[in-house]
């Protein structure tokens, strides 16, 4: 299996994110300016390529392996994380003060794409220790930055992120693993977690669990949950991390995909609880955990972008190759991109990834407008469209992936569905960003009850003006464009006062609907700005921005119909589902 970063098509979207004139000495982005960013992702590609790519269809092959407690990653998978931390790229958009780089979010999301296209198994632990390093900088007292903080900023430690338990995944509130105040300003923790990506490994010599549980006295349901940190090693009395903590991986999933990152059960407190200290406040947890989600979401995501990209990048070089039948004109045997359906298929991959990656790098774009801003009411705009993008780039940048790696099987026919050609894997691979980290239907029900609605809809009003601005001044697909637009403006309209039980039902159609229309727009801005900077990549984008206005984004009105008149058939179903 073969990849290559597309920098040239990350930095365009870098740069049209983070808007023009900002990658310059004085302007927000001036810390990537003088070529920070090339340099970067470039060695971030080397990294890739060169390391992380030859692992993963070892790390598919063999996967992670139990036994009496410890996991083993596979062959070779340790000394390329030494070397992922001796390259300080752990480091890259944390605080300087604990030895991070303090580079902005927009690119670490390139770095991301970069490591998950090659590697998703293993890029996966590291993507934890990104949301924890946030979680902690926000919430943690200083003594927790400076013993764990500064460790898992150098990739020393890693870190793993403890929610889901047996009988209580997304509803947090039927949660049961406690926590007993121990009298000395620590906690013990009982309890069992399950799905704990990365909870036992033999990467680092330390993992740092970042546990939810329940005090005695805590409220009911999700107001009664704090947040608690528990390292796998305790200090001894000479201060080295060599005292083993009551806490145990009792086992590893067997799963349909990323067979190499393991998927632990664990388990607290077998003999007195194990030693933990509070992160943030008692029964506030839940604000902290989602600092780490929201990173993480938005990581996911990108997840979606790497896989469809490399799904694409694989099967146009397939399609290229293999030859059957004769295309429309030809008059000898073609190469089956020359037909009009796989043509058709591979379009919408490359469109379609284009749109999740520029949706991604927008939201991460405005993760960091909301930090760098100087101005509060600009800051603020920007934190609130940082959240109103984030269920949409997680939600839509996944369904992307999955929708990609199956075409890309597709278009290899019979040879796709056989292991050693790479796709499956893929395909396999990309089934559970849909799924972890809030399933893609939580994001949608996140996006319709809270997020359009933030702020009296300002955040919203805000980008359908931006929308409308790019149908404005689009030269080719204008109506197609306009359409979408208008489209999500009846659909918002009629979210922003639906009962709960009609938004409910039309969560996931608009999520697609706001997302194709961004997507679209976003696409058409770019082959603007390719035009406009004669970009060598114009054509192509140009190109793609057409087709995913005419091909994809007409879908929008039907969209929208589902959303404000489908509602009745949802809620109304319990007899067609023999209920």
């Amino acid at each position: 299996m073969t990849y290559r970063a597309p920098l040239d098509d990350i930095l365009f979207a870098l740069r049209l994110a983070a808007g023009e004139g900002a990658i310059r000495p004085g302007g927000i982005y001036d810390d990537l300016a003088d070529g920070v960013a090339e340099q970067t992702l470039t060695e971030a590609a080397r990294f890739a390529e060169e390391v992380l790519l030859p692992l993963d269809a070892i790390g598919d092959r063999v996967g992670a392996t139990y036994a009496n407690g410890a996991v083993a990653t596979p062959p070779g998978w340790r000394e390329a994380y030494a070397q992922w931390k001796d390259g300080g790229w752990n480091a890259i958009a944390a605080a300087q003060d604990f030895g991070g780089l303090d580079l902005p979010a927009l690119l670490n999301a390139g770095c991301t794409e970069i490591w998950n296209a090659a590697n998703m198994a293993f890029a996966v632990c590291p993507l934890l220790g990104h949301g924890a390093i946030e979680a902690m900088e926000a919430h943690a007292t200083d003594a927790l930055k400076e013993t764990y903080l500064r460790r898992i900023v150098s990739g020393e430690w890693t870190a793993t992120m403890n929610l889901t338990e047996p009988g209580a995944g997304s509803d947090l509130g039927l949660m049961r693993t406690r926590a007993e105040r121990a009298g000395d300003g620590a906690y013990r923790l009982f309890g069992q977690k399950i799905f704990i990506t990365y909870g036992e490994h033999d990467l680092a010599p330390n993992i740092v669990h970042l546990v939810l549980a329940r005090l005695p006295d805590a409220p009911e349901g999700t107001r009664g949950i704090s947040l608690f940190l528990a390292p796998k090693f305790l200090p001894d009395e000479t201060g080295a991390f060599t005292r083993r903590n009551d806490l145990r991986c009792a086992g590893i999933e067997h799963k349909l995909g990323i067979h190499g990152s393991p998927t632990c059960t664990m388990i607290y407190g077998d003999e007195g609880g194990a030693l933990a200290y509070l992160i943030g406040e008692e029964n506030k947890g839940l604000a902290c955990m989602f600092t780490m989600m929201n990173n993480a979401r938005l990581s996911v995501g990108l997840q979606g972008v790497a896989l469809a990209e490399r799904a694409t990048q694989m099967a146009l070089r397939y399609a290229s190759e293999r030859k059957q039948g004769r295309a429309p004109g030809a008059k000898q045997t073609s190469a089956i991109i020359e037909h009009p359906d796989v043509a058709r298929m591979l379009l919408t991959m490359a469109s379609s990834t284009a749109a999740a990656r520029a949706i991604c790098y927008e939201t991460a774009a405005s993760i960091d407008r909301a930090q760098r801003e100087r101005d509060p009411a600009r800051a603020a705009a920007a934190q609130a469209r940082a959240s109103l993008l984030t269920p949409v780039a997680k939600a839509f940048s996944t369904d992307i992936g999955n929708e990609a790696t199956s075409l890309a099987v597709q278009v290899f026919g019979g040879m796709g569905y056989i292991e050693e050609a790479g796709v499956a894997q893929l395909m396999r691979d990309a089934r559970i960003c849909a799924i972890y980290e809030g399933t893609n239907g939580i994001q949608a029900i996140d996006l319709v009850t809270r997020k359009i609605r933030g702020g009296d809809g300002a955040a919203l009003a805000r980008e359908m003006e931006d929308m409308r601005a790019i149908v404005r001044e689009a030269d080719v697909s204008q109506d197609a464009l306009r359409e979408a637009v208008e489209a999500l403006a009846l659909a918002s309209a009629f979210l922003t006062k639906a009962e709960l039980a009609d938004a409910l039902a039309g969560a996931t159609p608009y999520l697609r609907l706001f997302a194709l229309t961004r997507g679209a727009t976003l696409l058409m801005k770019g082959a603007r700005a390719a035009a406009k900077d004669n970009h060598p990549g114009a054509p192509r984008y140009a190109a793609l921005a057409r087709f995913y206005a005419e091909n994809i984004a007409v879908a929008a009105p039907s969209l929208a119909k589902t959303v404000i008149e489908g509602g009745a058939s949802v809620i109304e179903a319990s007899v067609a589902l023999g209920q």
